[in-house]
C-alpha cells in the first residue's frame, strides 16, 4: 500500500512539473520567469492570451510591449512574427520600441515644444532635436498596470503624471488587448485627463511575416490605402504639406514589394528618411472598418490587415536596426528585418493646426483603436 502511495505521489508530482513547463513557457518559446523582475516599485511579467484557432499573443506590461505573436502559415506552420527580445532585463538594458504601446505622443513633435491654450510646453529632445515617442522616458519605458480579463483579453492601466517628459496633464489611460477567434489582435486605447493635453498612442511592433528575422522584409508586399503622404525633411520632420502618391516611390495603392524602390536614394524622401519611414494619409478617413494596410509574405503566406479610426498610418522599414541587437533566439537584427505598421494622428498635429487634433481636453475621452487581422493567402 505504501509503495503504490509512493508511487502515485511520484506521477502527481512528474504531472505538476509537466503543467508547470507548459505553463510557464509558451508555444513560441518565451520562458515566462524571465519577464518577472521589480522596477520603480513595479512588477513585471507576462501574459499570454490564446484563442481557439491556435493562436498566441505574449504581452509584457513593460511599456505594454507585445514579445511574440504566433500564427499559422499556408503550411500550418506556426510562426513567429514579430521581433523582440527573450527577457525583460533585455528591454530594461537596450533602448528599443520594440512592440510598445507608445505614449504621450507617437512620432515626432517638432523642436521639442507645443503651444496649447496660449501656454508653451517643452517637451525633451531626442531625436534630431525634436521629442520622438513621447521622450527618452515615454510609456515604452514605464510598468504598466495589468489585468488579464479572460484568456484572450488583457487591460494595461498607466497614469502619467502632469509634467511627465513635459506633458501637461494627469492622464489616465489604458490600454486593452482582445485575440478575437478570427485570429486579429483589436487594440483599444482610451485616456483622460485633468488639464487640457495632447495624446497619440500606438503599438510600435516589428513585422516580419516570413517568419524569419534573418532575412529582410524587402520581398514582402505591401499595399496601403492612401492617396497622399506627409513628406519629411532631412531631420524627419514633417514639412507640413499633402501631397499625392501618384507617380513617386511613395505609391502603395497597389501590392508592391517594399524592396523594389526603397533604396532609390534619388527620391529625396527615400534620402531623407533612410527608406520608408512617412506617414500616410489614410483614405479610410477614421472608418475602422476599411482596410488601412495589408502587409504580404509570398514566403509563408500570412496576410496582416491592418484597420483603425486614425487618420495616418506611420510605415517604417527598419532602417536604423544595424546588426548591433540581438533578439529572440539569439538572432541579430539588420537593417530593414522588420517593417513597423504604426496607427496614429500625423507627426507634430499639436503644431499644425489644419490637421487632424491631438487635443484632449477634461470631460473628454481619448479613444483610439488599431486591428491587426491575420490570414493565410495559400
Amino acid at each position: 500500500m505504501k509503495k503504490t502511495l509512493f508511487s502515485l505521489a511520484v506521477v502527481g508530482l512528474l504531472l505538476a512539473s509537466c503543467t508547470s513547463k507548459s505553463t510557464d513557457t509558451t508555444l513560441s518559446g518565451l520562458v515566462k520567469k524571465n519577464f518577472q523582475t521589480e522596477k520603480d516599485g513595479k512588477k513585471t511579467d507576462l501574459y499570454v492570451l490564446k484563442n481557439k484557432a491556435g493562436m498566441e499573443v505574449a504581452i509584457t506590461n513593460f511599456g505594454g510591449r507585445i514579445v511574440s505573436i504566433l500564427v499559422p502559415d499556408k503550411n500550418g506552420k506556426m510562426q513567429d512574427v514579430v521581433l523582440g527580445f527573450d527577457s525583460v532585463q533585455d528591454y530594461i538594458n537596450v533602448p528599443s520600441d520594440f512592440g510598445a504601446s507608445i505614449g504621450r505622443y507617437a512620432n515626432r513633435i517638432g523642436k521639442a515644444k507645443f503651444t496649447l491654450d496660449s501656454v508653451e510646453y517643452k517637451l525633451p529632445a531626442n531625436n534630431f532635436g525634436h521629442c520622438l515617442h513621447g521622450g527618452p522616458k515615454g510609456f515604452q519605458y514605464v510598468i504598466y498596470d495589468a489585468k488579464p480579463i479572460d484568456d484572450q483579453t488583457l487591460e494595461l492601466t498607466y497614469l502619467s503624471k502632469d509634467g511627465e517628459q513635459g506633458f501637461p496633464g494627469n492622464l489616465t489611460c489604458k490600454v486593452t488587448f482582445k485575440l478575437t477567434d478570427d485570429n486579429a489582435i483589436d487594440i483599444n486605447y482610451e485616456a483622460t485627463t485633468d488639464k487640457a493635453t495632447v495624446v497619440n498612442m500606438t503599438n510600435h511592433s516589428y513585422f516580419n511575416l516570413n517568419g524569419d528575422p534573418t532575412k529582410t522584409i524587402l520581398d514582402n508586399l505591401l499595399t496601403i490605402n492612401a492617396d497622399s503622404y506627409t513628406p519629411v525633411d532631412s531631420t524627419f520632420m514633417t514639412t507640413g504639406e499633402i501631397v499625392p502618391v501618384k507617380g513617386t516611390d511613395m505609391d502603395f495603392t497597389s501590392p508592391t514589394a517594399i524592396g523594389s524602390r526603397i533604396n532609390n536614394y534619388s527620391f529625396v524622401q527615400l534620402k531623407n528618411g533612410n527608406g520608408y519611414d512617412h506617414n500616410w494619409v489614410l483614405n479610410a478617413k477614421g472608418d475602422v472598418k476599411q482596410i488601412a494596410t495589408t502587409l504580404e509574405s509570398p514566403i509563408t503566406g500570412i496576410v496582416l490587415n491592418v484597420y483603425t479610426n486614425e487618420p495616418g498610418i506611420q510605415v517604417y522599414t527598419g532602417n536604423f536596426l544595424n546588426g548591433t541587437v540581438k533578439g529572440k533566439k539569439g538572432i541579430v537584427y539588420n537593417q530593414r528585418a522588420a517593417i513597423c505598421l504604426e496607427t496614429q494622428k500625423f507627426p507634430d498635429s499639436p503644431n499644425k493646426p489644419t490637421w487632424p487634433s491631438a487635443v484632449l481636453r477634461p470631460g473628454e475621452t481619448y479613444k483610439s483603436e488599431c486591428i491587426f487581422a491575420f490570414s493565410v493567402k495559400k
